[in-house]
């Protein structure tokens, strides 16, 4: 895979826990799809889930080059969690089209927190197709 961007995001996690107590349903409906907020809702501790997820946004724009800005949403960069494979994002909307401008059509992402923090990081690549198949056939 060639690698087109880096990202990295580091996010306090007391910051997001005043805007979930101040916004609640807004802010979640601003930032998180609705099967991050389910994933979320069902971890112990979902201040932590709920900062990580969205450093993992912000790192796939920075990957990309950019930031999160008008035109964008920020559920256009949705983040999976499943059990037993690694973290990873799927892009949308005007980011997609971003992602594809950059020629990147690929994100590698992992993501940590603790009781204070939540980080990510993520790569932005181009991978690689299968092989085009040379033409073999001897010139008359």
């Amino acid at each position: 895979m060639e690698i087109l961007g880096l990202g990295t995001q580091v996010m306090e996690c007391a910051r997001v826990r005043q805007l979930l107590d101040e916004h609640a349903d807004a802010f979640l409906r601003q930032v998180y799809t609705d099967r991050e907020v389910r994933f979320c809702n069902t971890k112990r501790q979902t201040t932590e889930q709920y900062t990580a997820l969205w450093a993992a946004k912000e790192a796939v724009f920075r990957a990309l080059g950019t930031t999160w800005k008008r035109g964008m949403n920020w559920t256009d960069v949705e983040i999976f969690c499943d059990p037993g494979t690694p973290p990873h994002a799927t892009v949308s909307g005007a980011t997609r089209e971003l992602m594809a401008a950059r020629g990147a059509n690929h994100v590698m992402l992992t993501l940590a927190f603790c009781r204070s923090f939540a980080t990510a990081t993520a790569i932005a690549g181009r991978a690689a197709g299968p092989p085009v198949p040379e033409d073999t056939a001897l010139d008359d």
